[in-house]
């Protein structure tokens, strides 16, 4: 029997992976600890846990009629950022895939009421949610699978938390130790371009409202003491800070691991940091996570 062994919230902002003296200049001479956060993540989880793979819900790969999951046996290749191709260009990635996994994802979908479909073609993009914090964390472990779930634009609460039920059954079905990544930001409004270099910097002054800074931070207290419930709860409030992808990445990972019934405490790795004008940050979750109790529809 399969299960979930630790879940986070990991931020994969293009600066992690530019140079450091770069990542300094931008940042008044300080390095960012979300880069610091991450390979401290990389000693105390990735290195020494137990798992077989890695599930990435990524909140760059937008669909819009189903979800959709990687099953390829293997991916690799040079990674060029359409957003951002003066900071990540050419960046090489290559693990293996779990098609076996990503099958047994979709095939829950019509248990909960949902669309999954298993893509197992090559030339399907890659997107930097994923490569970026596979550099830190998945780099040189090749014997550890990669999979991605991409977010579906059209999807809203109920059909996030339905698709994270669905990838929770299917783990606990399978014989998988799997980590979930939900990779990407909370509150999510970027400084206009005339504006944005004033903005580059780590610090929280730099959030683009006070408002968005605090809602964050309630969250992250939240997250903090294991109050899922509250979260998931206060989500209509929440969206007004328009967290990334509707915190779609988020809410499929608790949907797999219990939804408002989920108690696990968070572990935040670094510290909460400003990406011109939103709101980046390492919070893990230790597992094991109960089974939900629950019915399918």
């Amino acid at each position: 029997m399969g299960e979930i062994v630790g879940a986070g919230l990991i931020a994969h902002v293009p600066t992690i992976v530019l140079p450091e003296e770069t990542r300094r200049e931008l940042n008044n001479g300080r390095e960012s600890t979300l880069v610091t956060g991450l390979q401290q993540l990389r000693k105390e989880v990735f290195d020494v846990v137990d798992y077989d793979t890695v599930v990435v819900l990524d909140s760059h790969w937008a669909t819009t009629v189903e979800f959709v999951v990687t099953a390829q046996e293997r991916r690799h290749g040079l990674f060029t950022s359409e957003e951002l191709p003066r900071g990540m260009c050419r960046r090489p990635y290559d693990f293996r895939g779990d098609p076996d996994l990503a099958h047994l994802i979709a095939g829950k979908a019509d248990d909960h009421g949902t669309w999954i479909t298993p893509i197992d073609d090559d030339h399907l993009p890659i997107f930097y949610a994923t490569t970026n914090v596979w550099e830190f964390l998945g780099q040189g472990l090749p014997d550890k699978r990669w999979i991605s779930i991409g977010v579906c634009q059209t999807a809203d609460t109920e059909d996030n938390l339905r698709l994270g039920r669905a990838l929770g059954d299917a783990i606990r079905e399978s014989d998988r130790k799997v980590l979930l990544i939900a990779s990407g930001a909370m509150s999510h409004t970027f400084w206009p371009l005339r504006q944005l270099r004033d903005h580059e910097a780590a610090g929280v002054e730099h959030i683009f409202t006070p408002e968005a800074y605090a809602a964050d931070m309630e969250r992250l207290d939240w997250f903090t003491a294991g109050d899922h419930r509250r979260v998931l709860d206060t989500m209509p409030e929440y969206y007004r800070f328009k967290p990334e992808a509707r915190f779609g990445h988020y809410l499929m990972m608790l949907g797999a691991l219990g939804e408002g019934d989920c108690t696990a405490r968070g572990r935040q790795y670094g510290e909460y940091e400003n990406s011109v004008g939103t709101g980046q940050v390492h919070v893990w979750f230790d597992g094991p996570f109960p089974a939900p109790q629950r019915t399918s529809l």
